[in-house]
């Protein structure tokens, strides 16, 4: 009886040791297996080179390694946007575990792909004006990252183009329809307007090819300056933009990165550093956090860029209050 007892208990043992070499063994596979990340771009690689960059920076400096713990499906629509929702579909028929989108027209086609796969957009519009949610500290639904402030980065772009333009009466904003937060871009640019006695003239432009007609309907406008609203298409051809302005003798202001590839004025948070930070939602994301919970941050920082050699050409001098506000002035 003692040796059968013995026996079973030998025997018990032996089993459990199994199942536990069993559970380590299930446990080092699910935790060698990659998490998959889907980046859904609507204009080509290089156009958002630097943005891509940044938020694979950021995966590294969390930890993540391209190749042994995460995968990155890259999905890019290379200026045609109507490819979007499609690109949407395949990154959630793949699997991914988190969509990072790259401004609010990829963000719309994953909104309208998935409810349950989480999203993060680094550099989304007004979450409230374009339904995402009304509630920074607790968004509800699948989407998290930053915002932009829209609509108040707009209307400051208004006000600097009247304090470096005093006689300014007219102004030309180049907007993409196609963008869900252009509507709420072009109200606050109105509304500036309108308390400076400014006339706006609002020109949509849907593709580089309309860039042409677009100047040339600010010109017959008689616009005396030109605003680049917050748009992939327009950041894709930012050197053009700002090259055809100074030849059209088109003072300009857009984003930061707007100045730097030849524009008169940037204003804004830092683009860049925002999806650097977007890691920072896939990370907690991967680890279990619910999109839900995670708050909608807002940049604590506008930078306003001056490009001095722009201004200079068009024989313009910019306020000296201005040049000492300036986080950056271009030489």
């Amino acid at each position: 009886m003692a040796r059968d007892q013995e026996a079973h208990r030998s025997s018990r043992r032996n089993f459990c040791w199994t199942l536990a070499g069993v559970v380590v063994a299930l446990s080092a596979r699910a935790a060698a297996t990659p998490a998959r990340i889907g980046f859904l771009i609507p204009e080509t690689r290089s156009a958002d080179g630097s943005r891509i960059e940044a938020v694979r920076a950021g995966l590294r400096d969390l930890g993540y390694i391209e190749g042994k713990n995460i995968v990155i499906e890259y999905r890019l629509a290379d200026g045609d946007y109507s490819r979007l929702p499609q690109l949407a579909a395949e990154l959630v028929n793949t699997k991914v575990d988190v969509i990072v989108t790259f401004g609010t027209k990829a963000l719309s086609a994953a909104r309208n792909a998935t409810t349950s796969i989480p999203i993060v957009d680094p550099v989304m519009g007004d979450p409230a004006l374009s339904g995402i949610s009304t509630s920074f500290a607790r968004p509800g639904g699948n989407v998290t990252g930053s915002t932009l402030y829209g609509g108040e980065v707009a209307a400051k772009k208004v006000e600097m183009l009247r304090q470096a333009l005093p006689r300014l009466n007219k102004v030309a904003v180049f907007v993409n329809p196609a963008n869900a937060s252009s509507q709420s871009q072009v109200k606050a640019m109105r509304d500036a307007a309108d308390s400076l006695s400014l006339q706006l003239q609002v020109v949509e432009v849907r593709s580089p090819g309309e860039l042409d007609a677009a100047f040339a309907a600010a010109k017959q406008g008689a616009a005396g300056a030109l605003i680049v609203a917050t748009d992939t298409l327009f950041r894709a051809s930012a050197s053009q933009i700002a090259e055809r302005a100074v030849a059209q003798r088109l003072p300009s202001i857009g984003s930061n990165e707007f100045a730097v590839s030849g524009g008169m004025i940037g204003y804004g948070p830092d683009p860049v550093a925002l999806y650097r930070r977007g890691a920072y939602f896939v990370d907690r994301l991967l680890k279990g956090a619910h999109v839900a919970d995670l708050p909608i941050e807002r940049p604590t920082k506008l930078d306003l860029l001056i490009n001095l050699k722009t201004a200079k050409a068009l024989g313009i001098v910019i306020p000296k209050e201005m040049l000492l506000r300036a986080a950056e002035v271009i030489q």
